[in-house]
């Protein structure tokens, strides 16, 4: 009997063609059967409450795995990376039906381009058709896209550590928040991660939000010593790190309800900070329980939009002590960055105060 060809998933009002329905895109584990790519579409209808509200209005990359997910596959990161399995998408793919809207965004280059602006679920759904496995959304809306209103806390666990020590240091950072004023909205990262998103008035631009996110880690370190801000990974140690650059301008995480390329198919998904506490592993969260979950408890994260705060607090805590940290490696070079060079590798006698190499 033929596979089919085609297959159509409702997506809020519309209909979605998904082609080659039946292709394989994670294969079955001890655990998980395997996932179709009409698996995935339908997958990202079922979750359009809580994925909507991490992308609606929001420029979003796509992380397509267009072959599926198997192991040994690499995500293209950089043009060295030209016979890669995967990609990220950072324009509006060739073929975007009529419905789907953009917006144009300007990458730390100076560049610019119009990027998928997703304001219903048939469009996430297309995504999928298109082989996106993974949302990376802005943390801006669409009417001002220099100004976030999200503050992004990456607790990225080290070699070393575990889930375990995510979680200890999340509760760490929840009780930081509260003594901040402020309130923090938890998720696991789809891997050992965990991300804690805080709505923020969108007042203040990229530099500003990155400081603030240096000056939080750098005050959990003040509270735990199993966390860093260090970005050379040989400086780390077996630490939680705070990826602080997760909030520069064109930097982005998974977003809630986003699958991941890793074998069983799990789901970066919103959790309860009491449900965090008690949550011995992420791995029950995946495509097939995600939708039952949100379908029965809705979404964690239903009240992320009800306040926004002022990032005043830790923009004083950053006053107090300003001291730049390395940006990504694709960022042009900054005031005050320390040099790009690793520690263990760098001599004293060839670097500036200011992080410019001296000549030989």
């Amino acid at each position: 009997m033929a596979k089919a060809s085609e297959a159509y998933v409702r997506a809020g009002e519309r209909e979605v063609r998904i082609s080659s329905p039946e292709r394989v895109i994670y294969e079955a584990t001890d655990t998980t059967p395997e996932v179709t790519k009409l698996m995935v579409a339908e997958y990202v209808a079922s979750v359009e409450d809580g994925l909507m509200r991490a992308l609606r209005d929001r420029p979003t990359a796509l992380e397509r795995w267009t072959s599926g997910v198997r192991e040994g596959m690499k995500l293209a990161t950089g043009p060295q990376d030209r016979n890669a399995d995967a990609f990220y998408q950072k324009r509006v793919p060739k073929g975007a039906p009529d419905y789907l809207e953009s917006v144009e965004i300007t990458f730390p280059s100076g560049r610019t381009a119009d990027e998928i602006c997703p304001t219903e679920i048939a469009v996430p759904v297309w995504c999928a058709h298109m082989g996106t496995l993974t949302f990376h959304p802005w943390p801006v809306r669409r009417d001002d896209v220099d100004h976030p209103d999200e503050l992004r806390i990456d607790l990225d666990p080290q070699p070393g550590t575990t889930f375990a020590d995510a979680v200890r240091v999340a509760g760490v950072a929840r009780e930081l928040l509260a003594d901040l004023g402020m309130t923090g909205f938890a998720k696991t990262s789809g891997n050992r991660g965990i991300h804690i998103y805080v709505r923020i008035a969108p007042q203040w631009d990229f530099a500003a939000v990155r400081h603030a996110a240096i000056a939080f880690g750098r005050e959990l370190e003040k509270r735990d010593d199993g966390v860093t801000t260090a970005w050379w990974k040989e400086e780390r140690g077996e630490r939680i790190f705070v990826d602080y650059n997760q909030n520069t301008r064109d930097r982005t995480i998974a977003s809630a309800y986003s699958l991941r390329p890793i074998a069983g198919a799990p789901v970066s998904t919103p959790v309860s900070w009491d449900e965090l506490a008690s949550l011995a592993s992420p791995a029950a969260f995946n495509l097939f329980t995600v939708p039952e979950r949100l379908a029965a408890d809705g979404d964690p994260w239903a009240a992320i939009d009800d306040e926004h705060h002022s990032l005043q607090p830790l923009l004083d805590l950053w006053d107090e002590h300003p001291v730049e940290l390395n940006f990504p490696p694709d960022h042009p070079k900054m005031p005050g960055e320390p040099p790009r060079v690793q520690p263990s590798k760098k001599v004293e006698s060839h670097w500036d105060a200011e992080g410019n190499r001296i000549p030989d």
